[in-house]
Parts: structure tokens; C-alpha cells; sequence
């Protein structure tokens, strides 16, 4: 692991009147998968969508390799190198899988082209019999796999994961799982927010606990798993 690659210093964010994160802070280095934490509703799809500038940061700032991107266009975020893959996946229900993965073809921002299609195929089998079918005619897991393959089809620098594994079979939540473990080993560099804990420390190097929109805790897995006391406050259900 090395230098950081995004900074978030202070943001609050509203949701209209309603203000959902305080003074928010987090840093990701280059290699490092970090999990969001919290209870539902605790902020971490919010903060995920300030990062991407999916909603407005009103206080605070968003530092992308040192550069400030705070209330970038979200267009000008992602093609600067940030894959957000939201919860609900938003793939193209009309599109084949293969126009799908096509549409979000794109070169890194180092010109390096490390994903191409038969690169995708080689590592996500299960889409190789599917590349004619409808988005829309997917299940849950097969439209997550898809929503993952086209944002590395574009090549990013960071990927912000928002619960990949709600909703889906246990058989599926094995699968992307271990998806996740493969691109860490690869020395991706990852946001993921979960609402399955086990499934998050599995694969993460380091951790921030969200509770009512604040960072309550910021280190290490081996720092977290030896607080239980900050374990049952804030993330037992």
C-alpha cells in the first residue's frame, strides 16, 4: 500500500433539509480495499455517492489523487478513474450483456486498456453463456456480476462496491466474494460497503464504522475485530 488516493476531509451532506453525514472523513490508499461499516441507514451508500458526486457535498472536501474533485460532474468523476457500482445495479434491462459491458468500454486514465471483453469472459464464466441474452431477463446475481464486469470494462482507478452482495443466494454472495478477493489480490483499490459484516472483514484491510452519519471508528480489521465493545455499539443488529 502506498500514497492515498482519495481523501474525504469534513463533508456533510442533506438530503433536501435533512442533513445525512456530519463531518465525515476517510482515507484510501493505492491497493487497499476499505469497508464502510454501519448499521442500515448509517450513511455509507450516502457517503459513496458524495465521493462519485451522486449528491452534493455542502461542507467539506473530496480529494482524488491529491486533485479536488468535490461536486464534480458524476461523468467527469467516473471517467477521471472512480467506478461506482450502486446497490441496485442499474444495468441496461434492454441491452444484451455484451452491448451492456460495451457501452461502458473505456481505456484507464494511463491509457491502459488491463480489462478488454475476453479478458471479462476469461474471469466471469458464469456472463460467457449470457452475452446475448436481455440484462433484464438476469437474476439478481447475474445482473451484479454484469454491473461489476462493465465498470472494470472502463479500466477505473478506484471501485466504490455499495452492497454487492444484497439480495443474492448464498451461492452467489461466494461467488462475488470471492470476485472481490481476486481484484485485491491483484492490488485493486476498493470502497466497499456492506451491510454483511462477516462478508466485509473477509476482505478488507482496513475499516470505517458510520453510525447517524459519523466516522466513529477509522483502522485496521485487526484494530476492529479487538474491540467488541465498538462491535456491539455500533454494528450488532
Amino acid at each position: 500500500m502506498s500514497e492515498g488516493v482519495i481523501k474525504v476531509s469534513g463533508i456533510d451532506v442533506f438530503y433536501g433539509t435533512s442533513q445525512a453525514l456530519f463531518g465525515l472523513s476517510l482515507n484510501l490508499r493505492a491497493g487497499e480495499t476499505l469497508a464502510l461499516l454501519g448499521r442500515n441507514g448509517a450513511g455509507k451508500s450516502t457517503t459513496m455517492k458524495a465521493i462519485a458526486g451522486v449528491l452534493p457535498v455542502r461542507s467539506g472536501t473530496v480529494h482524488f489523487h491529491s486533485k479536488g474533485i468535490t461536486n464534480l460532474a458524476p461523468h467527469l468523476i467516473s471517467r477521471g478513474g472512480i467506478a461506482f457500482i450502486p446497490e441496485d445495479r442499474q444495468i441496461f434491462p434492454d441491452l444484451t450483456v455484451e452491448d451492456n459491458l460495451l457501452i461502458g468500454a473505456k481505456a484507464g486514465t494511463r491509457g491502459n486498456v488491463d480489462w478488454t471483453l475476453e479478458r471479462i469472459y476469461d474471469t466471469f464464466s458464469l456472463l460467457t453463456p449470457l452475452k446475448s441474452r436481455l440484462g433484464g431477463q438476469l437474476s439478481g446475481g447475474e445482473q451484479q456480476m454484469l454491473t461489476i464486469a462493465r465498470s472494470l470494462m472502463g479500466n477505473p482507478d478506484v471501485m466504490l462496491l455499495d452492497d454487492p452482495s444484497e439480495g443474492l443466494a448464498p451461492i452467489m454472495v461466494q461467488a462475488v466474494g470471492e470476485l472481490i478477493a481476486m481484484l485485491r489480490k491483484e492490488g485493486a483499490t476498493i470502497i466497499l460497503a456492506e451491510q454483511n459484516l462477516q462478508f466485509c472483514l473477509e476482505l478488507a484491510d482496513g475499516a470505517v464504522v458510520i453510525d447517524r452519519g459519523r466516522d466513529v471508528f477509522s483502522g485496521s480489521i485487526e484494530e476492529l475485530n479487538s474491540d467488541a465493545e465498538l462491535k456491539m455499539r455500533y454494528l450488532s443488529v
